[in-house]
């Protein structure tokens, strides 16, 4: 079974220096059919004003992960990180038995781009930990690329989950493959472009919500950034 999530009915949050998407249920946008995807709970698609940011707040028990599309996201946390994140590096926080955090855009003229990522830990009370990496474009062209995963395999960054995510760039030509094991889903986003998940058709924030399916198909590819994501359901 294949779902489509169409890009203008995820909910939407105009906060003046912050412009939001939510692909699922979050603070103020709430829909029952749309509280998550297996083990996958978050994904905030935020524009972040120049000289604006989110101060200081809490999380914890959760796997937060950051993925920069423009500008470059400041990070600073309770356990001495303090980070800034270009577009091509991933971020995974673990907030576990809770971190303080604060992220901000520094740029004068700049909108900072980038999507947040909440996935549910296989256990709660972890210690908090952070890991940053950077995957080159050339590591994402014509194939999906493991940025994150439990065992922190090919260099990913290592969840406390159940979840693996891949991200990809394709184009007119290219095509890639993603097996599923008995039992798993899927969740495709689609950053920006157009390409076809297992014969259904994707444009820039749409995504496509796999269940039951053995493979992921991608497709039929113009200018695409996509995020695969293998949960457990």
């Amino acid at each position: 079974m294949i779902t489509l999530r169409p890009s203008q009915e995820r909910g939407y949050a105009d906060h003046g220096w912050l412009k939001s998407f939510h692909s699922f249920s979050f603070a103020g946008y709430y829909h029952p059919a749309h509280m998550g995807w297996g083990n996958l709970r978050v994904i905030n698609e935020d524009r972040v004003a120049p000289g604006k940011g989110f101060g200081t707040h809490g999380h914890r028990d959760m796997e937060i992960v950051s993925y920069v599309l423009q500008g470059a996201l400041a990070h600073k946390d309770s356990m001495g990180n303090v980070k800034s994140i270009p577009p091509g590096d991933v971020q995974r926080m673990s907030a576990g038995t809770g971190v303080q955090h604060s992220e901000f855009n520094f740029a004068p003229n700049e909108t900072t781009h980038f999507l947040q990522i909440w996935i549910e830990p296989d256990a709660k009370g972890v210690e908090p930990s952070y890991e940053q990496t950077t995957f080159a474009d050339v590591a994402k062209q014509g194939r999906l690329c493991l940025v994150a995963s439990p065992d922190g395999a090919q260099g990913s960054v290592r969840l406390n989950a159940d979840a693996r995510l891949y991200a990809g760039l394709f184009d007119v030509g290219q095509t890639a493959t993603l097996d599923l094991a008995a039992g798993r889903k899927s969740y495709v986003h689609l950053v920006r472009g157009a390409l076809t998940v297992n014969g259904l058709a994707l444009r820039t924030g749409d995504a496509a919500l796999l269940d039951g399916e053995t493979q992921v198909v991608l497709n039929d590819a113009q200018d695409a950034e996509v995020l695969v994501f293998d949960l457990s359901a």
